[in-house]
């Protein structure tokens, strides 16, 4: 694919089967480019999602990717910029949500979370901000969780990595905004209709049938809407949960 000047890209970074695959979906249906990225080990995942979006009559490329790695997200975004289009948006979609009692839970986890979680979403922003901010404009949107707010037991490694992450957002809020870069924060407080959940969670069917679960594609809508926004009145921190969904 050749570089596009007249199209702008959406990077999702954590383009997985279900959240990260919907907001992807999402952003091609208004006419981006969508670059999907996630693991290399799950490359034919990827390039399935490409694959499907492009069948939908939208724009997709599947660019496999650890997001851990520095050198690999800097040349990640350069082949974006310099041979399809530039970034109007950049989403940050990774989890790492695992629990482990705090006794079992060792360095090794701890810092993989942190790494997943974290660390690739500072590389993901910064260099989001390194591209936009010649141009004066672009969203980056970062995916929190329960975890981001609340530190709950068993998930030490999570919540530690997501309250890092929340305040990377604030930081770069703070200091993008004021340059016409909308840096956002959701937290995405409840079950996902996932993989996951529908494989481990007893009565799935009967709590989706009740709106009780999250749907992939209505947060991926807010995602949309969190772009489209005037920039007089922009939300930094959007909370997205079921309405049978504790507080």
């Amino acid at each position: 694919m050749h570089i596009t000047k007249s199209k702008k890209a959406c990077l999702v970074v954590g383009a997985g089967d279900d959240t990260g695959a919907a907001i992807a979906r999402a952003f091609a249906k208004e006419g981006m480019i969508a670059c999907v990225a996630r693991r290399p080990a799950r490359a034919e995942k990827l390039e399935e999602l490409a694959h499907s979006i492009r069948d939908d009559g939208h724009e997709a490329v599947a660019l496999p990717t650890d997001a851990r790695d520095e050198d690999a997200m800097v040349a990640l975004f350069e082949k974006i910029e310099n041979e399809i289009a530039p970034l109007e948006v950049v989403v940050f979609n990774i989890g790492g949500n695992v629990r482990f009692p705090i006794v079992d839970t060792t360095a090794r986890v701890y810092r993989k979370v942190w790494e997943m979680s974290c660390f690739a979403g500072f590389l993901t922003g910064r260099e989001a901000a390194k591209h936009m901010l010649p141009r004066g404009h672009g969203t980056i949107i970062f995916t929190g969780a329960t975890a981001s707010v609340r530190g709950s037991a068993g998930f030490s490694a999570f919540s530690g990595a997501k309250h890092g992450l929340r305040s990377l957002a604030q930081s770069m809020a703070r200091e993008l905004g004021p340059q016409n870069i909308h840096v956002a924060h959701t937290i995405i407080d409840g079950m996902i209709d996932s993989t996951f959940i529908r494989e481990n969670v007893p009565g799935v069917d009967q709590m989706r049938e009740a709106d009780a679960l999250l749907s992939p594609d209505h947060i991926a809508q807010n995602y949309v809407m969190l772009h489209k926004q005037p920039r007089t009145a922009w939300t930094h921190e959007l909370d997205l949960r079921p309405y049978k969904e504790n507080w």
